[in-house]
């Protein structure tokens, strides 16, 4: 009679024995499920077969376990430091220890930290400061190296948090790693993303991101491998207004083979663009682009490298912001990218686009103004206008007149800096031979030489600064000799009345 419900009891016991054996499994599977969904870019690189060797943001972890700094900030009233982090492990920045250390001062961003386990930190770049640099073009820092962009000037929300980006905006902003560990070199396959932003582009060299020389100097072609973002159309011919996905090669930015845009892509933007390259090396480099808040690529080319870039050279070194000779005048934003070694699958990259989407990137409202005035400048030195006769002829101030000689188109970029194009001749005013040679109108664009800085003095005059060597423009011999910049300090010769037709 008591048999039955014994048997009964056994069997209850066993089947909760089952359960409990069961519910671990159970629990584990979720936890697998979970983990998997909360895999960040360089996971899934991994999880592909291509590893992220260096991995940087200004905004989020890029691994789900990565726990430490995102980047350092250094402020101008006391020069003290801070790292800024996260707020939790695999989690977005927590970005109000940087307002409330900032407040009140300007910070710059001095390094961004490498999320890998290479440790392939980006200081602010050394630019020609380094030893062995000197074939490179001068940053506006000490000795010529770069300086760091503005830790407050790219207000962003990721995943309805506050964030910073990373602004290339101010001329010569720029970081790099010049003994990048790990990473692949010469011929070896590799791959790069980047999100950026059309908010901000140029059509001047060269916004990028991705592998570079490790002298700073331009050591020929295929001997960098980078992302380039703008609208540069380095060999003419391009189609539409820009901006693009390119790859900065070394002597040119590529948006194919022969250099030019697909004729269907006459643009690629949006207030967050996820920008993509990969190159095998020998036979293939692959471009794409994205919507960084919605849906997958695009590819905008994949085929042969170019003529002269097979195989490949590149060097261990890591940029961001400058060419790979330290180029100076790209303008962009950055939030957070990586370079992978191996080359990798289309699939790893959508994957890796969705991720972007998922983290959630918003609010990227800063804008930037251009504008072009025509004006003529009148020395203080002897009261006579600045005259450009012609291409041959160096400015001087010896006219009592204003003609077309005497007048030209003042170009002022984002970062107030300007160029001067003469009437005269339709030519860009340079610093030339450095600085060391009068002003001349001879150039057909402008570059770092043709960069001035105009400088407002307390009685209402200017005075221009020439970005390629930081000197004056003076009136030379109280403006009976050509203006050219060699002055550290402002006088009557170095000043001049600004007038706007």
């Amino acid at each position: 009679m008591h048999a039955l419900p014994t048997l009964r009891r056994r069997m209850r016991l066993l089947i909760a024995l089952l359960l409990a054996l069961a519910l671990p499994v159970i629990g584990l599977t979720t936890t697998q499920t979970a983990a998997a969904a909360t895999q960040k870019a360089c996971d899934i690189y991994a999880s592909g077969g291509t590893p992220c060797v260096a991995a940087y943001s200004t905004t989020r972890a890029l691994f789900a376990s990565y726990g430490g700094p995102l980047y350092q900030i250094k402020r101008a009233s006391d020069g003290g430091t801070v790292n800024v982090g996260l707020r939790s492990a695999g989690g977005v920045v927590n970005s109000a220890p940087q307002v409330s250390f900032c407040a009140g001062t300007t910070c710059t961003i001095t390094q961004l930290y490498d999320q890998t386990a290479n440790a392939n930190h980006m200081p602010i770049s050394p630019g020609t400061s380094c030893a062995g640099c000197s074939g490179g073009l001068n940053g506006p820092g000490p000795n010529g190296a770069d300086i760091g962009a503005n830790a407050m000037a790219l207000p962003v929300t990721i995943g309805g948090q506050p964030a910073y980006g990373v602004l290339v905006n101010d001329i010569g902003t720029g970081y790099r790693n010049n003994a990048a560990r790990n990473v692949p070199t010469g011929a070896q396959p590799e791959g790069m993303y980047m999100m950026t932003s059309s908010q901000l582009t140029s059509g001047s060299c060269c916004f990028d991101f991705g592998s570079a020389e490790t002298n700073d100097s331009d050591d020929g072609n295929a001997t960098m491998n980078a992302i380039y973002y703008g609208s540069a159309c380095w060999v003419g011919g391009c189609t539409g207004p820009g901006p693009w996905v390119g790859g900065d090669l070394e002597n040119g930015m590529y948006f194919s083979d022969n250099g030019r845009n697909p004729t269907n892509i006459q643009s690629e933007t949006g207030m967050f663009v996820s920008a993509w390259e990969k190159n095998n090396g020998t036979t293939n480099f692959t471009l794409k682009y994205g919507n960084g808040q919605s849906g997958g690529l695009t590819t905008s080319y994949a085929g042969a490298l170019p003529n002269g870039y097979n195989p490949m050279k590149v060097q261990p070194s890591i940029e961001l912001g400058t060419g790979g000779d330290n180029s100076t005048l790209g303008k962009g934003e950055f939030f957070e990218g990586a370079v992978t070694a191996g080359f990798p699958s289309d699939a790893t990259e959508s994957a890796v686009q969705a991720d972007l989407v998922a983290a959630g990137y918003a609010n990227n409202t800063t804008t930037f103004h251009r504008s072009t005035s025509v004006v003529s400048f009148r020395a203080h030195a002897n009261g006579k206008y600045v005259d450009a006769p012609n291409n041959t002829t160096s400015l001087i101030a010896d006219a009592t007149t204003v003609g077309p000689a005497e007048t030209f188109d003042m170009f002022t970029d984002t970062d107030g800096t300007i160029g001067l194009r003469a009437h005269s001749d339709n030519n860009w005013v340079t610093a030339e031979s450095n600085g060391s040679a009068p002003l001349i109108a001879n150039r057909g664009g402008p570059g770092p030489w043709e960069t001035f800085y105009l400088l407002h003095n307390p009685d209402g005059s200017v005075t221009l600064r020439a970005y390629n060597n930081q000197h004056l423009v003076t009136a030379e011999n109280a403006g009976a000799s050509a203006l050219i910049a060699n002055r550290t300090a402002v006088g009557p010769w170095e000043e001049f009345d600004l007038i706007t037709h």
